[in-house]
Parts: C-alpha cells; structure tokens; sequence
C-alpha cells in the first residue's frame, strides 16, 4: 500500500505531521509561525515534541489558516502581529504590515535626535504606529504625534500605545490638515509611494493591504510632494524631514527637497543596497 500523500490532510495529525502536510502547500516558515500561533507555543516546542498530538478545535484552525494562506493572506494579517524594531506590533487589514526596510527611516532618526533632550516628531500616515511609537520608545521622552486619514488605523495604533507602553498624541486627518500652527523638530513619513497602475498591487500579499496606503497616482510621487511641499510650514529651523519611499524614486524625491528649499539633502541606502529613505534639513530663517 503506497504511502497517503502529503497533500491529503491527515485526521487528528501530531505536530510532525500537520507540518508536513502544511509544508506541502505552503511555505516552511509560515506553516511553523501558523502552528506556533495556534499552539500558542514558543518555537522550541515545535522541535522538541513533534509527537504532541492536536485536538480537533486547533487541527481545524489550523488547517483554515494554512487554506487562507494558500489563498495569498499575509501570514501577518492571519495571526494578527508583525514584529518592527524588535517589537510585536498588532496588524489588522486597516493598516500596512511593517515592513524591515522602515527601521532605516528609525535609525536615521535616532542618529539625529539620539541626544537631543525630548525632540518633538511628527509621524504622518501612521497606520500600525510602527514609526511613531518606536521613536517614542527609543528617543528619550519625545513628544510624538501621530496623523492617519484612517480611523480604523488609528484604532490599531492606540491599540499598540497602550500595548506597549508608548505616549503618543493621535490626530485624525489627511496630512497636515489638522495641524495648522504646529512645528516639530522631525518630520518622519512612510507614505504611498507605488504607481497606480504597478502591477505589484495585484500580486502577492500586497493585494491584501490598504489600496489607499500603497499607491499614489500615476507615478507614486503624489503624496511625497504634497508632503515636501508642505512640510516646511511645520518644520522648526534646522529640523528635519525623512522619507521613505520607492526603489527608484530616490533622485525624485531629492529633487522635490532640492525645488523647496531644504539643505543637507540625502539618500540613504537600506541592507540591500537600495536607496531606501531620502531627507534634508529646513534652514528655516538663518
């Protein structure tokens, strides 16, 4: 008798084989961060007792995970957590997953501010707070505000403030509305950066994040130049504006900071090599 395929979901499998039967359809790291989120277990576990047995109730959800994994969802988005610095942060399908090229645009920033005493930053389109809760945390007592159109978003994000332990002000509003008359020594954004018609926006998991948070006109550039343009209006002297943005958008965006008046203009490359994070300094009234 030939062995049962791998393909075909086993009744009431142990770890081994609910691995194997995941591995044969999805990748290997994300069947064992499906079933740890399931078992609700450390990684060790996975390894040191492969015989443990799953009951119905986590074979069954176990096995919905996998099939929506199949189906393209974001292995964020299906156990609810993505970690960014060093920290888990909750995801929802209201905001973008953080991503490991954004901790250039933090540690850019903690070289700027590391030893200025409690800088006051600005986080635009916010979403999970990923940007402005790490800066927060990391840049001693900084006074943080945080700006998304979305309150679904900035649901997510206090839900991270008060999960993490971060003071951070929340204001509802599409950029620089809702902020006339206030100026911040850092300006920090991940805006969307991703043509229209890319399409990216179609393929993988990105097909299951925030349209409106991903694509920004026809060249990706709009909401970049809305924001250098305006940002100057919000800047203190000498403060700073960082933005990340696309792999070949970088000459663009130094030519926005450049058409506006900033200073020190830089492109600052993430582990990849790729232009990641383009910012300069408003020389304000000097």
């Amino acid at each position: 008798m030939s062995e049962p395929s791998a393909t075909v979901a086993p009744e009431k499998p142990d770890v081994a084989g609910a691995l194997a039967w995941a591995r044969a359809r999805i990748a290997v790291m994300d069947a064992r961060v499906l079933l740890r989120h399931v078992l609700q277990c450390p990684p060790a576990r996975l390894v040191s007792h492969p015989e443990q047995r799953l009951d119905d109730a986590d074979w069954q959800a176990y096995r919905e995970l996998v099939e929506r994994r199949v189906a393209g969802e974001p292995v964020a988005y299906l156990v609810g957590e993505r970690e960014f610095f060093g920290r888990g942060f909750l995801v929802t399908p209201a905001v973008l997953i953080p991503r490991p090229e954004t901790e250039l645009l933090i540690e850019l920033a903690l070289a700027h501010f590391g030893s200025r005493p409690r800088p006051r930053v600005l986080d635009l389109g916010t979403g999970s707070g990923a940007i402005a809760l790490t800066l927060a945390l990391e840049l001693d007592a900084a006074d943080v505000t945080a700006v998304d159109a979305s309150r679904e978003a900035l649901w997510v994000a206090m839900a991270n403030a008060a999960r993490l332990g971060a003071s951070v002000s929340f204001v509802q509003g599409n950029w620089f509305d809702e902020l006339e008359g206030e100026r911040f020594q850092l300006i920090a954004a991940n805006p969307p950066y991703v043509a229209a018609d890319d399409p990216h926006l179609a393929e993988g998991d990105v097909r299951f994040e925030p349209r409106g948070a991903l694509a920004a006109g026809p060249d990706g550039l709009d909401d970049l130049q809305h924001i250098v343009a305006e940002a100057s209006h919000h800047l203190e002297d000498d403060g700073w504006l960082l933005l990340e943005h696309g792999h070949d958008q970088a000459a663009a965006v130094r030519g926005l900071l450049t058409d506006a008046g900033f200073s020190a203009i830089t492109s600052w490359a993430d582990l990849a090599g790729i232009e990641r994070v383009t910012g300069g300094r408003w020389p304000g009234r000097h």
